[in-house]
């Protein structure tokens, strides 16, 4: 039976964007616990560094909406707009999160930035802080690991980009933590200004290792060049087609896109050469997993094209 939320679409599709919608609702509802105890917890005890850390988890919520709306984008059908369809919303969405993660490391480096600068007396933090940074690492190790299982197994950029968020924000209570142990210890509660502008700058590295992940995808490039080799071996696979090249693969959210030009025998009918292109598409997607679209380009055995430029063949790699 179709699911009303995604109409259209295939039932693995379904079940996938299914399962990426209810792991963003489990993150959102966490998030949301632990941002208000941290902030109120922080502001309790007094440490500024605690209540970073609970702004760090509302840019944690805002993230986990941003995946509910993608996978309602990511689920219409093509159209004449976008006759590709919206999957690319996945990587766009991430590219978005990457400058959210970095506002809010600058937002709290430049204010920890300026208590320093303006030598404001701080008090030194209480108990609270503790128990309520304590209880956050572990909920936050259990979140990562859950968003990146869970993007790795659905193929999610955006959700594999949460969950290295999330990791980050484990390190980021476990440097509050420190931060008020060595602030109880040598009784300084400047410590916790210091050690929240290196939070800061923490949040802040996140936000650039997300946006730089994402620029690949945008400019159709491929890092695994191993899907090239198993293009290449499938087309070997297939009698009658020779010399794979101007080969190109594009990544497109969990999808790959395919283009390649073969050659066949030049005395072959074009129902013939047809048939040699359609059973080089079904190798391919034997050997290759969620592939979106092949394109087979026939040319006759021996053509050489001098303003072929782009491409790769199996020689090139």
């Amino acid at each position: 039976m179709e699911d009303p939320r995604y109409p259209g679409l295939d039932p693995d599709e379904t079940d996938r964007l299914g399962k990426i919608a209810a792991v963003a609702w489990v993150s959102i509802i966490a998030n949301a616990a632990l941002a208000v105890t941290k902030l109120f917890g922080g502001w309790v005890s007094g440490s500024l560094a605690v209540v970073g850390d609970g702004i760090d988890s509302f840019g944690d919520i805002l993230s986990s909406m941003l995946t509910l709306v993608t996978t309602l984008i990511i689920s219409r059908p093509p159209d004449d707009r976008f006759p590709w369809g919206r999957q690319r919303a996945d990587t766009v969405a991430t590219k978005f999160l990457a400058f959210v993660v970095f506002f809010f490391g600058a937002q709290l480096s430049f204010s920890s930035f300026l208590s320093l600068w303006n030598h404001e007396p701080r008090a030194i933090p209480g108990l609270v802080a503790f128990v309520v940074t304590s209880v956050s690492i572990v909920v936050k190790v259990a979140l990562a690991f859950l968003l990146y299982w869970s993007g790795k197994n659905s193929n999610s950029g955006m959700m594999v980009a949460n969950a290295k968020n999330m990791r980050s924000d484990v390190v980021i209570s476990v440097v509050v933590l420190l931060g008020l142990v060595f602030t109880q210890i040598l009784g300084i509660g400047m410590i916790d200004l210091i050690f929240a502008f290196l939070v800061g700058l923490w949040i802040m590295r996140t936000g650039i290792e997300i946006f730089m992940e994402t620029n690949t995808e945008l400019m159709d490039g491929m890092d695994d060049k191993t899907l090239y080799f198993q293009v290449f071996d499938a087309v070997s696979s297939v009698s009658g087609a020779l010399n794979p090249h101007r080969t190109r693969i594009r990544k497109f959210a969990n999808y790959y896109i395919i283009d390649i030009d073969i050659e066949v025998d030049s005395s072959l009918t074009v129902a013939a050469a047809h048939l040699i292109s359609q059973r080089v598409e079904e190798a391919i997607k034997r050997r290759m997993k969620n592939v979106y679209d092949i394109m087979v380009h026939i040319e006759p055995e021996g053509n050489v094209e001098q303003t072929e430029k782009f491409g790769l063949k199996r020689e090139s790699l």
